[in-house]
């Protein structure tokens, strides 16, 4: 082979690996996942100052836009359904390619799963791999979480998995994801009008501990040592839900660990009032996820005690901003909306049919 032929060779390797990329980032499912990473991956290098990261109550339950309009705060979930705790230090790998918070947030409600009942589901897997840009980074993700060395191919090259989402290539938001950058106008937030009711359950007074899964300590004990390493500042929360007497146990126990490496634990069912939460309006799914109005008052609750405790610059008012003042004015017309459907479903017994989930 002579030397132009090789050279010609390696052009097309590289562009045909170049489409095949394109490709597939545009054919992965679409949906809020997608357009949460994809929106992550297309804000600015450098501009968002906290990443909260964890499964299902991270995204509906702190409003991004509110968080920059309120407090200046640019904030931004990187956040999937079930999302397993082995993939939390990779995240974060992921997210510093990119940008330099001054604080991560983990959210702490799938660390008293057990892996066994999480690895039966390869979508609480692919939630987080199927949504990375191709990397040496992501392909230690599916590593970590792929136990079948013959699967992982799969993984690695996920067209195989979306080849027959062919058909949405042609719709404009599939298209434009070519590159997985597409800006997010409600910066990875998803509100929700529905309501289901349900009645509070006070743990705040158990201090006995109980031990968390063994598979979950130890993903909880690597994160602590990666952010212990690399000098990263971070704290951990545990959003409102309905709560039980083990896992409130559970998370004594983890508390413990956690504030062994010099990290702080908040556990938010300790503090429904000073929240101001109501178990009766405020979810969407029966004490699994909160709606619009409970949201609101989650997000006012954590800002005021990052605020306590951290220090997080306000850059409200600094050029490059201007979609966050976007997402924060089309926060403010949705919200107004939502409450009013929210009253109005409560007033007709209109409650959500779905059974709360983790």
């Amino acid at each position: 082979m002579t030397l132009k032929q090789a050279v010609k060779s390696i052009i097309f390797i590289i562009i045909f690996i170049y489409i095949l990329i394109s490709v597939t980032y545009m054919i992965r499912t679409n949906g809020d996942v997608k357009d949460r990473f994809t929106g992550f991956y297309a804000e600015p290098d450098n501009t968002i100052d906290m990443v909260m990261i964890g499964s299902s109550p991270v995204y509906p339950y702190y409003s991004t836009p509110q968080l920059w309009g309120e407090y200046g705060i640019t904030a931004y979930p990187i956040s999937t359904n079930l999302q397993r705790p082995v993939a939390a230090p990779y995240l974060v790998e992921e997210v510093r390619k990119t940008q330099n918070p001054s604080l991560y947030v983990f959210e702490m409600r799938m660390y008293t799963a057990r892996e066994g009942d999480l690895v039966n589901n390869m979508a609480y897997t692919r939630g987080v791999t199927d949504n990375m840009k191709y990397s040496w980074n992501r392909i230690k993700t599916i590593n970590a979480m792929v136990e079948d060395k013959a699967e992982r191919y799969t993984y690695y090259f996920d067209i195989f998995k979306y080849h027959s989402n062919w058909k949405t290539i042609v719709l404009p938001k599939q298209m434009a994801s070519f590159r997985y950058e597409l800006l997010d106008e409600r910066k990875g937030y998803v509100p929700t009008d529905e309501v289901g009711p349900c009645e509070a359950y006070d743990t705040s007074m158990i201090e006995d501990k109980l031990s968390m899964p063994a598979e979950q300590e130890e993903h909880l004990y690597e994160l602590l040592d990666y952010l212990k390493k690399e000098r990263l500042q971070a704290l951990f929360i545990l959003s409102p839900t309905v709560m039980e007497e083990e896992k409130q146990m559970m998370y004594n126990y983890m508390e413990d660990i956690i504030e062994s490496y010099g990290y702080e634990f908040l556990n938010m069912n300790n503090y429904y009032e000073e929240i101001g939460i109501d178990f009766a309006t405020d979810f969407s799914d029966y004490g699994g996820h909160t709606n619009a109005l409970g949201a609101e008052k989650c997000t006012v609750f954590l800002a005021d005690y990052i605020q306590a405790n951290y220090s997080l610059a306000d850059r409200r008012g600094n050029k490059g901003y201007e979609t966050w003042d976007a997402a924060y004015e089309q926060w403010k017309e949705e919200a107004i909306k939502a409450k009013e459907v929210i009253v109005r479903r409560i007033e007709n017994g209109d409650f959500a049919e779905v059974a709360a989930e983790e």
